[in-house]
């Protein structure tokens, strides 16, 4: 089959590799759209990703072409968006059901090859069966929306917040719609990107500005979410956060990224600061909320590549034109 792959660190190439081949418990899914998203960048840039070479993509849905042996609830010719998390099990944080942080995590498409070849290898049990009527290719998205579910799974979502997002790129816009179901007040977003900050507006959002510096907010906002990893956005949000206020860190951040913080302001106002890390016991509901409607797959997708032009769309998705890319069959 064909596959793009990261041969090292700054190289991608499409590539002939041999088809997966299900285990017991396994299934073979024929790949019908991947989307490229930040970790894609991280893994290009040399992090993440434990070898190389490495096959990305863990946004990704598809048909269910071939089963395990033991594979009773997945059938061939099922239409399934895939987790791809992959938990041991059996470590110290698995037993304590956090598995997202479990001590030998792994991940299709981050160390495990994954959703940018014309066919991939998932355990049956990762699988989200689709309901009819669902667009196949748009499935891929409910991989992003399970993070971000698992995002608003660790903030407070009390009625009436008042939210500041930083990032109005996929990810931010996801949280946005989150925001709008979990009761929020208002939800401002912060963006340099001006066609994004119009995605911001088209979707509703109360505000969408180049900087926070723009809005007024006396005491603060209840609720800052960081979709960005940039170090300079992560400190301003971090001063941003009202009394008894959360700041959750969601974006992806280079490894070498540093913030600054005041401790005495975190402890003397009761800041929360916290952190999502990935997908835990989310998949099904961000599934069951796609299939729902939540989100507007025609706007949070602008751009559809080829499998042959990965590299092209790679370097579109960091050049930060467009909202969600997607590698399509």
């Amino acid at each position: 089959m064909k596959a793009a792959v990261i041969v090292q660190p700054g190289e991608v190439s499409l590539e002939s590799v041999p088809d997966p081949t299900p285990g017991p418990r396994d299934v073979v899914v024929r790949v019908a759209g991947c989307g490229i998203c930040g970790t894609d960048l991280h893994i290009m840039d040399g992090e993440f990703a434990p070898t190389f070479p490495i096959v990305p993509g863990h946004e990704f849905a598809g048909e269910v072409v071939e089963v395990g042996r033991d594979v009773t609830d997945v059938r061939v010719g099922d239409q399934v968006a895939v987790d791809p998390s992959l938990h041991c099990g059996e470590c110290y944080y698995c037993r304590r059901a956090r598995g997202n942080l479990c001590e030998n995590w792994n991940a299709i498409g981050v160390t495990r090859s994954g959703g940018a070849a014309e066919f991939a290898l998932a355990p049956a049990k990762n699988c989200f069966r689709l309901p009819e009527g669902i667009n196949l290719v748009d499935a891929a998205l409910i991989e992003p929306l399970s993070c971000a579910v698992r995002g608003f799974d660790v903030l407070p979502r009390r009625l009436g917040d008042h939210y500041l997002i930083y990032g109005a790129g996929t990810m931010g816009l996801m949280m946005m719609e989150l925001a709008k179901r979990a009761g929020a007040a208002s939800i401002s977003m912060v963006d340099v990107n001006v066609e994004r900050l119009s995605t911001a507006d088209l979707l509703g959002c109360s505000a969408a500005v180049g900087s926070a510096d723009e809005l007024t907010a006396p005491r603060g906002w209840d609720v800052v979410i960081d979709c960005t990893g940039v170090e300079a956005a992560i400190t301003d949000g971090l001063g941003r956060v009202g009394r008894g206020g959360t700041f959750l860190q969601f974006g992806v951040a280079e490894y070498a990224a540093r913030a600054t913080i005041e401790p005495y302001r975190i402890y003397n106002q009761e800041i929360t600061i916290t952190g999502s890390m990935a997908v835990l016991h989310s998949f099904e509901r961000a599934g069951e909320l796609f299939a729902a409607g939540i989100l507007q797959p025609g706007v949070l997708i602008s751009h559809r590549f080829p499998l042959a032009s990965y590299a092209e769309a790679l370097t579109q998705f960091r050049a930060g034109v467009g909202r969600k890319i997607q590698i399509t069959a």
